[in-house]
């Protein structure tokens, strides 16, 4: 999945544990004997699910919500760093959407029209973005990392006529305003500021919503929704014009909630922490509309440094991270279990806990309560999504009692394919196909393995103003049945488990679960007369989880003599593209810097199209 911009993970701080419930392990009794009396066995519950819900569209869960929970607290934030968190209800937040739709729909006129949505997870990016759901027009989520430059290409590309902007980003937009004359409005989050010129201020257009409300307009309450036409767009890759746009309906986000309710149970006593950037389908979808399906609330985080201040103070009961948290989190525990001198007692209570477990005492919750009082006290699902994580940590997580989950999809399948049942965990596998998809292996070879092939209904509309790219990838069975390319590699056990082994796409996965795409660096890097070709790759580094992204370059040594003169020595020659590449990096996220040159000396393995094979050039990048 596409998940995450590049983070640095902060040293998490833990205090010393003293593990004093464990010296009560011998208040536990069980008969042993009557068990076995009654031949007991633990029950396996593969064919369990709960009841599945049948949205078809987000205005049907919104309206549902809003009535069914009204008093209920749906968001808290800490708005003042220095402050509390506040608490929201879901009447407060449908009273501001359905404000702000008005508005924008009637005073504003943008019904039906593209709006950019760009900023940190706070309370105005989901008013906004429900508001497109619910009727203004086709909402454009976009990463809130991208430079300028990115930024005026999406904007462009989605031929938008409103940008929504946190109060973070307003530096951004003014480097980008001038350029984007077409742009009607630049909308900002958390300003009182009235109409002047193209700018206006989100609370003033709420506040004009509810005045319009009170004369009796009632017009966006009773907008319609088609629940497959096109309302969400979201660029794959935030950047040059060959990066591809995924088009998504209601019914697709709509139909993540019906596959994900029969799987994982939430109600209002559930608290979800929002970690992960809402730009993306996977925190869009499953850490905000289905939270809002099933009444519970969200606690939105201040920002990586404050992630466990926050978990200890919200008290969440399930959070969803990509791997790289998940672990940094694991260890730091680890860590100080370590630093406390209780490893041995840790470990020894993990095997006696797991056995207790297997004839049906599970008492980890209170062996293991500090570790839970450090997590806020309430935590009950982790969810790994995005990229591969290292079985162990999902394995201690289920040994401490916590139920391990794994996520699997694509952004073009809005996200959910695959998913572990909270009710039957499987450490290390993706997940199976949930309620609404179907998967298939596509010739498999004597291992089983084979590209992943998903039919779904969530499976996007197709690529935005693509039509070639979007026949590449989805294809159609004797039956008009639509099945989707992931280029992802898999196998499938028994059991319809799916472990992904490897890429058929030349996507490079960061270790925190973001996506690179080398074609459009290439694209930027060609620019650079220095260069003759090249190619892009995260390469692996022995004792490092991390690919590093890497440039492979052929010289253009016609250009470079021409620029920097002649009889350059091989370090010279190095440096001279370094320094370009250098400067190309400052167009990009940091996450997609180039961190390595290779200067290849000959010329690159070719098809017979010229294209070059990559993996063939990765090889070799091996051997040598």
């Amino acid at each position: 999945m596409r998940i995450l911009p590049d983070v640095k993970v902060p040293k998490f701080k833990f205090p010393k544990f003293r593990m004093k419930n464990m010296d009560n392990i011998g208040e536990v009794n069980v008969n042993y004997e009557e068990l076995k009396k009654n031949n007991w066995r633990p029950t396996k519950e593969k064919n369990r699910v709960y009841e599945k819900t049948n949205y078809q569209t987000i205005k049907e869960v919104f309206d549902r919500s809003r009535k069914l929970f009204a008093d209920k607290v749906f968001i808290t934030e800490k708005f003042n760093p220095k402050g509390s968190f506040e608490e929201i209800t879901y009447k407060q937040f449908a009273d501001d959407v359905i404000s702000l739709g008005t508005a924008l729909t009637k005073k504003y006129s943008l019904k039906d029209d593209r709006i950019v949505i760009i900023g940190e997870n706070t309370y105005h990016w989901y008013v906004s973005y429900m508001a497109m759901l619910c009727g203004v027009g086709i909402a454009v989520p976009v990463d809130k990392e991208l430079p300028a430059n990115e930024l005026e290409n999406v904007i462009r590309r989605a031929k938008a006529t409103a940008v929504i902007y946190s109060s973070k980003k307003k530096d951004l937009i003014k480097d980008v305003k001038d350029n984007l004359p077409e742009v009607k409005y630049f909308i900002q989050m958390n300003s009182d500021s009235k109409l002047e010129g193209r700018d206006v201020g989100l609370n003033k257009l709420i506040l004009q919503g509810k005045e319009m409300m009170k004369k009796g307009d009632r017009s966006f309450e009773n907008i319609e929704i088609d629940p497959d036409i096109f309302k969400v767009l979201i660029f794959t890759s935030g950047t040059t014009s060959n990066s591809k746009g995924v088009m998504l309906s209601n019914r697709n986000l709509a139909e993540n909630i019906n596959a994900v309710s029969t799987y994982v149970y939430l109600d209002t006593n559930d608290r979800l922490f929002s970690v992960l950037p809402l730009h993306h389908t996977y925190e869009a979808s499953i850490g905000f509309l289905l939270p809002m399906a099933t009444g519970a609330s969200i606690a939105v985080c201040q920002g990586l440094k404050y992630i466990v201040s926050n978990i200890q103070d919200t008290k969440p009961t399930a959070i969803i991270a990509v791997p790289l948290l998940i672990e940094s989190l694991s260890k730091r525990i680890n860590k100080t279990i370590e630093k406390s001198g209780k490893t041995g007692i840790v470990n020894s209570m993990i095997h006696i806990t797991n056995a207790l477990k297997n004839v049906g005492v599970d008492i980890k919750r209170k062996v293991f309560d500090e570790i839970y009082e450090n997590l806020g006290g309430n935590l009950r699902i982790i969810v790994s999504a995005a990229a591969p994580i290292d079985p162990k940590v999902g394995k201690w997580i289920q040994d401490i009692g916590i139920s391990f989950l794994q996520g699997y999809g694509l952004t073009e399948t809005a996200p959910i394919a695959a998913l572990t049942p909270e009710f039957e965990p499987k450490v290390g596998s993706a997940g199976k196909a949930v309620n609404c998809s179907e998967l298939k292996i596509d010739k498999p070879n004597e291992k089983g393995e084979g590209e992943v092939l998903i039919k779904s209904t969530t499976l996007m509309i197709g690529y935005y103003e693509d039509e070639e790219a979007t026949k590449s990838v989805i294809e159609y069975d004797a039956e008009g049945n639509r099945w989707f390319h992931s280029g992802d590699v898999g196998y499938m056990d028994e059991d319809g488990f799916l472990y992904i082994t490897g890429r058929t796409k030349n996507v490079i996965v960061t270790q925190n679960g973001k996506n690179i795409y080398p074609e459009e660096i290439e694209l930027l890097l060609s620019e650079i007369k220095e260069i003759k070709e090249c190619m892009v790759y995260g390469k692996e580094v022995e004792g490092e989880k991390e690919l590093i992204i890497t440039a492979r370059v052929i010289p253009n040594m016609e250009e470079i003599e021409a620029i920097h003169g002649k009889d350059l020595t091989e370090e010279q020659i190095y440096n001279a593209i370094w320094e370009q590449i250098k400067l190309t990096n400052r167009k990009l996220t940091s996450y997609k810097a180039i961190k390595k040159l290779e200067i290849k000396k000959d010329e690159f393995e070719k098809t017979s199209t010229q294209k070059i094979k990559r993996y063939a050039e990765i090889k070799k990048s091996k051997d040598e």
